[in-house]
């Protein structure tokens, strides 16, 4: 039997990991002679040694490397709705923008919505004009919780949460010494700001 080329191991490796990475399902046989310019039973033969070398797993339709093992596929579809105010209350913008996939080892369970930052009575918590909040879609939340709430007006905005239990109202706290808290007798928690996304 003719040894098998390192270096068209390496093509086919390469290829398999990119596909999985983008598609994330396994290639076909076929798809990857057509893409290394081989025949179906040349890329059989070589995943064949490759899964005995212990290159990578093939039970003869499915292909696992080392780094596709790895990859978090399992993910959760978040919208990205818009702006909410860091400053003085906006309106929501109420249509999707788009969808974006989030992997679901780092957010866990829930449903999600993403919010660009806007405004600067946020800085002191880490967010800043420009950034993106990954928001928990949630109607409750604790104290202390940076919450996106809906205010009596209709407009939405992005505070720190607590209940000012003596006087029974509820007092919106902006992470920024300049600025006062916004107090409410009502409002409604749309979720909980669990993270942030921000350039460098």
């Amino acid at each position: 039997m003719r040894s098998k080329s390192p270096e068209r191991m390496k093509e086919i490796l390469d290829f398999v990991n990119g596909y999985i990475e983008y598609y994330r399902t396994s290639p076909s046989t076929r798809e990857i002679a057509k893409a290394i310019k081989v025949d179906n039973s040349t890329v059989y033969r070589y995943l064949i040694e490759m899964d005995e070398k212990g290159m990578l797993e093939y039970d003869g339709t499915n292909i696992e490397t080392t780094k596709t093992m790895k990859m978090e596929n399992e993910t959760i579809q978040a919208a990205v709705l818009g702006s909410v105010s860091c400053g003085v209350p906006l309106l929501e913008e109420e249509y999707i923008e788009y969808y974006v996939s989030l992997p679901k080892k780092f957010f866990g369970k829930g449903e999600f919505f993403i919010l660009k930052a806007n405004g600067e009575s946020m800085v002191e918590a880490g967010i800043e004009d420009g950034d993106l909040v990954i928001v928990r879609k949630q109607e409750e939340a604790n104290i202390g919780d940076i919450v996106v709430a809906l205010l009596d007006d209709g407009t939405t905005t992005l505070k720190r949460f607590y209940i000012d239990e003596e006087n029974r109202c509820v007092k919106l706290h902006p992470e920024n010494k300049d600025m006062t808290d916004i107090i409410t007798k009502n409002c409604s928690i749309q979720g909980v700001a669990i993270k942030v996304i921000k350039d460098l």
